[in-house]
């Protein structure tokens, strides 16, 4: 099994891409912490390194964050040991399907919701997922649309740059009734 690594915007994380479908169809997961991922044995078997902070699951991806305490040059060959072994292995990325929140808005919105989902699945997502992260819708009130970094962009020094300057720039061409753009945690 040959595994490729990437560097992604967040120098902290890599992006690791085993050659097969890590979650699919079924979405993402971040889990910010071992106790996040009692649902992920992948992810456990990544936490279980020394120096690992955040794992992020992606369709044909993984990207893992370290601590700052070891630095990549250590770390990156356990973690590329970890995924081959648990692929070999035949072991399970989640025990149960990711959680789909569908998120935090007023019904009588749900047509520009909508429309925001579809930008964020068309136009943001894609290239986000190219860097070994994610975006998230979280909820849309009073114009304002709550947003999920995650992967690689949950901490990366220029997603602020990102959401702010690119996502909402699109988000108010495009839907009208957008204001602005938050970032939220949960």
């Amino acid at each position: 099994m040959f595994i490729e690594t990437e560097g992604t915007p967040n120098p902290a994380t890599l992006k690791f891409l085993p050659g097969r479908e890590v979650m699919g169809e079924r979405g993402t997961a971040d889990f910010a912490n071992a106790d996040a991922a009692t649902h992920s044995p992948l992810a456990l078997k990544l936490f279980a390194l020394p120096g690992i902070s955040r794992v992020f699951l992606g369709a044909d991806f993984i990207t893992v964050t370290e601590d700052g305490a070891e630095g990549w040059q250590a770390l990156r060959p356990r973690v590329l040991g970890a995924i081959m072994e648990h692929f070999v292995s035949g072991g399970t990325v989640l025990d149960q399907d990711a959680d789909d929140d569908a998120g935090d808005y007023d019904p009588a919105d749900a047509e520009v919701v909508d429309q925001i989902k579809e930008l964020l699945d068309t136009r943001v997502r894609p290239a986000v997922a190219g860097d070994g992260g994610d975006i998230v819708f979280r909820g849309f009130r009073e114009g304002i649309v709550k947003l999920k970094l995650q992967g690689a962009c949950s901490g990366c020094p220029s997603s602020r740059a990102t959401l702010k300057h690119g996502v909402e720039n699109m988000l108010k061409h495009y839907v009208p009734e957008v204001r602005s753009v938050e970032q939220v945690e949960a």
